[in-house]
């Protein structure tokens, strides 16, 4: 265990050291929550550009019915069509919207401009077109539209967890974005720290550094301190994101506090009013508020720590066969013939997850992907924070735990032959063989 323990002093301290990991590190957790605020300001904001269509209706059935939206606006013209698409050669910007007058028949319907439109723009265009057409219609019917409009009922489903506590309240948005979020990082960290451990194995076997090495030690031994020191590098990036981007985000919603207050009583305040009885009355729809909640509603304790536990799990399995493969080949190019195999399971559960999963957490297809060895850190992560039965994660940790054992001993078994062989193009035949030796 001696030497094990000066390999991974050896990987662990090379790597840390390094200018590039003290930039990614605190670099990458302030790109994010500046990116993540943009994006927020953008939505808040919206885009103020004001698109302009002018409205040539042949078939007098939309002028002066089209809605003007915050950043859209209609103008209505009554001139013949050639001399509406010569303005457009002076008005570039303009849209120019020709509604044939037999357009029902022919379905002569245009939008012309000298740029290609957005999509928003077309379907905006067609939903306002379709309710013009509905309400028409219900009026030659002899039915009352504003009589419809006033039965319309307007609600929205509140979700609540039920468990031995009592109720709780849920956020059904929020937890899917955490289990896209920490599953997408696992995915991510996965290829970058396992190929990390294969360009050390293939470096240390091109440059002959492995033949001193193998002298001292023990494959199995240089092996796992590789893995090792190589994982708890990426152990202690993940955990330095983790602090640095809750510091960041806390010195954030205190900068957004005056007088010192509390940035949840403020939004509080601003999120009531009262009504004629002096009662409190929360308004709905409140963006910040309703973020605020939906954070509340998330055990980001018991997340982080299932997070960290599958991300050591699946880079303990995923390094072993990366370790394989470069003790099998002498660069980098030479890897490809392997690389699908090991990936595939991932890729496989990435895209599953995201469309099938993360819609059905407690389906069949979840709870296999979740207990095979190969596929559960991504797939576990993304149904922890829906709510996973204890025995269930129970299963998957046991046979986690089982699966980097096994992995780790087929793994050795080829490595122990694959650092010393050199000039010898290698099949899946070879590593078979190698294998049995």
């Amino acid at each position: 265990m001696r030497k094990v323990f000066l390999i991974i002093s050896r990987e662990y301290l090379s790597r840390v050291q390094k200018k590039s990991f003290l930039i990614m590190t605190f670099l990458v957790p302030t790109l994010l929550i500046a990116m993540y605020a943009i994006i927020f300001l953008i939505f808040v904001k919206g885009d103020n550009e004001v698109q302009q269509v002018k409205v040539l209706d042949k078939s007098g059935i939309f002028n002066n019915h089209f809605k003007n939206q915050k950043n859209l606006n209609f103008t209505y013209i009554d001139y013949a069509l050639v001399i509406a698409k010569k303005n457009l050669n002076q008005h570039k910007e303009s849209f120019l919207l020709y509604i044939d007058a037999n357009y029902a028949k022919n379905g002569n319907i245009q939008i012309l401009s000298q740029k290609k439109p957005g999509l928003n723009l077309i379907t905006d265009i067609e939903n306002q077109m379709q309710t013009i057409l509905q309400t028409q219609r219900l009026l030659a019917a002899g039915i009352d539209t504003a009589v419809l409009n006033q039965a319309e009922a307007q609600f929205s489903i509140t979700a609540k967890q039920i468990s031995e506590e009592g109720e709780k309240d849920t956020s059904i948005g929020a937890t899917a974005i955490i289990g896209f979020v920490t599953s997408f990082l696992i995915y991510m960290a996965l290829f970058i720290y396992g190929a990390q451990v294969m360009r050390g194995v293939i470096e240390e076997k091109s440059n002959r550094i492995i033949e001193v090495i193998v002298s001292s030690v023990k494959p199995f031994q240089l092996m796992l301190g590789k893995i090792l020191g190589i994982g708890a590098v990426g152990l202690t990036q993940f955990l330095l994101w983790i602090i640095l981007s809750t510091s960041l985000t806390s010195a954030a919603s205190f900068v957004l506090v005056t007088d010192g207050g509390n940035i949840k009583d403020k939004i509080a305040q601003k999120s009531v009013t009262t009504n004629g009885d002096n009662k409190v009355n929360e308004l709905p729809n409140n963006p910040i508020n309703n973020v605020m909640k939906a954070i509340d509603t998330l055990d980001f304790v018991y997340i982080i720590s299932c997070f960290l536990f599958y991300f050591i799990g699946g880079y303990l399995i995923y390094s072993a066969l990366f370790a394989a493969v470069g003790s099998a080949v002498d660069n980098e190019t030479e890897t490809q013939q392997f690389m699908l195999p090991i990936t595939l399971p991932l890729i496989f559960t990435f895209i599953i997850g995201m469309n099938v999963i993360i819609n059905n957490p407690d389906s069949s297809l979840a709870f296999w992907l979740s207990i095979i060895p190969f596929t559960s850190p991504i797939a576990m992560m993304i149904r922890i924070p829906f709510g996973v039965p204890n025995c269930q994660l129970a299963l998957s940790v046991v046979l986690l735990v089982a699966g980097f054992v096994f992995t780790t001993w087929v793994a050795s078994r080829i490595y122990r032959v694959g650092i010393l062989m050199y000039g010898k193009k290698v099949s899946y035949k070879e590593l078979v063989k190698w294998f049995f030796y």
